[in-house]
């Protein structure tokens, strides 16, 4: 991040932060609701039958592909993250992206079957890309690297995704389970257009936070370029749908080549961006200091992401939803983190400016986050025990979340402000992409595991994910003093 982009935005007028913060807010807000309002009933609208007006197709299946979406969605902010340091610049490419996005869920709003469901979910995928990298690329720009309100920044942000995320299930999920399935994904679409009509009008308080690429093309080379990304892009599509197409390789099999790409592409992005002479030794230090944190942003990501997948099927199935005098519809618990988001965010944000320099640094955060995440797996598997005819409590599921949420707020916005803190100058959107790969890497492996859950091995399932994930933030807290002196400083 350039020096000036902090100092030509405007540096208060929304809660004390930049005022370019409550743009992005907003426009994250609403590309979050149509994210998590399609997600909230893509699961149900899969493998629910075709009497319910859904596909009918195999619930396994199903919460496979779910996955395999998810981990696409972060797998493309690498390449966004390319086009807006080399091409595009940040703001631009958030607009695009939006864009993108908005017509992957028309798609998805049309009445035609399968063949809707992947042209929207490609769609989306693209988009969010372009989108999600980025916008976080340009919150950063608003803060010079030493403002101590960075953290308490992007966590009002962060409740802005939050809100989105309340809103969306509620209203996606009333309309698709209760209405229509296309009618919960056409008001995803309108969602997405709110957001990108508040982008471009409240462009102007960006200043010049990440507007042009830091580290752009040649012109005479661009054209040349874009066009051999274009062309292989679409070669590469072309040979997957003629493999599914003729039956050389199944949809699964297409699940396993995603989810095998979203691990060693983040070992690649590692490798070119260490070896890069782009990179200081400074900064390759702090890319060593990442990987820890890489990981355990992974395992995170494997149980957080599963709200879409295992625990929707969960609370279909398992769970007893009669609460508060209220038969809560399964698509609803999908709004209870971001209600505990909501509630908790400022809470946290007070924390770390009341405690300034005596929080605890970034890798103590990532450990807490994996052992609350791995403890919230052990009451579901709690919850889990005994006859699976019998349903669960719906307190059950509010102590899971409580517990989850608390883990997702000490790694998620603090991982999006360290990443940015953490990026070697010469790809600054591109690690931001990076930090949503460990996202992508989490939801690729899980594609893999969400196959061995069912009703019956509840129990077995999450307990051994839950203390696998606390063995992990056992380690990272040992290993604490040795990640911090690779960080140089930052912290």
């Amino acid at each position: 991040m350039s020096a000036t982009s902090a100092v030509s935005t405007p540096q208060r007028g929304f809660f004390g932060h930049p005022r370019g913060l409550s743009t992005l807010f907003f426009a994250e807000l609403w590309e979050r609701f149509s994210y998590y309002g399609m997600k909230a009933i893509l699961a149900y609208y899969l493998y629910r039958s075709t009497a319910e007006g859904a596909l009918g197709l195999d619930k396994s299946f199903a919460l496979s592909l779910v996955a395999i979406y998810g981990a696409s969605v972060y797998m493309s902010g690498v390449a966004g993250g390319w086009l807006a340091d080399r091409v595009l610049g940040g703001q631009r490419a958030v607009f695009y992206g939006g864009v993108l996005i908005m017509f992957g869920h028309i798609a998805l709003a049309l009445p035609i079957g399968v063949a809707g469901v992947y042209t929207g979910l490609i769609l989306i995928v693209l988009g969010t890309g372009l989108l999600k990298p980025n916008i976080s690329t340009v919150v950063g720009g608003l803060y010079a690297a030493d403002d101590p309100r960075r953290d308490s920044g992007f966590t009002i942000f962060y409740m802005g995704i939050n809100l989105g995320g309340f809103l969306a299930p509620l209203v996606c999920g009333w309309l698709g389970e209760e209405v229509d399935w296309h009618f919960g994904f056409g008001a995803a679409a309108v969602g997405m257009a709110l957001g990108l009509i508040a982008y471009r009008f409240g462009r102007r308080n960006l200043g010049d936070s990440a507007l042009v690429p830091p580290n752009p093309l040649p012109a005479s080379e661009r054209g040349a370029l874009i066009g051999r990304i274009v062309g292989f892009s679409l070669g590469a599509v072309a040979v997957v749908a003629a493999l599914v197409l003729t039956g050389l390789v199944g949809a699964e099999g297409v699940i396993n080549l995603i989810s095998a790409a979203s691990v060693v592409l983040p070992i690649g992005y590692f490798v070119v961006m260490m070896r890069s002479p782009k990179t200081t030794s400074v900064e390759r230090s702090r890319l060593t200091a990442y990987i820890p944190l890489f990981i355990a942003a992974a395992m995170f990501w494997l149980l957080f992401e599963q709200s879409a997948t295992v625990i929707a099927a969960f609370a279909d199935t398992r769970l007893d939803r009669h609460f508060l005098g209220f038969d809560v519809p399964p698509s609803f618990i999908q709004s209870i983190n971001p209600v505990m988001i909501i509630l908790f965010a400022p809470l946290f944000a007070l924390l770390w400016v009341k405690l300034g320099k005596r929080q605890p640094s970034t890798p103590r955060k990532f450990a807490y986050a994996l052992l609350l995440v791995g403890l919230s797996y052990v009451l579901m598997m709690v919850a889990s025990q005994g006859d699976p005819a019998v349903r669960a409590s719906f307190l059950w599921i509010i102590a899971m979340y409580a517990v989850m949420t608390s883990g997702e707020l000490l790694l998620s916005p603090v991982g999006l402000s360290v990443t940015t803190k953490l990026a070697p100058r010469a790809f600054a959107s591109q690690t931001m992409g990076l930090w949503f790969l460990a996202s992508a890497a989490g939801q690729g492996v899980g594609a893999i595991v969400v196959r061995f859950y069912s009703d019956e091995n509840a129990v077995a399932y999450f307990g051994v994910l839950g203390g696998v994930s606390i063995a992990l933030g056992l380690l990272l807290a040992a290993g604490t003093k040795n990640i911090r002196k690779l960080m140089h400083g930052v912290d």
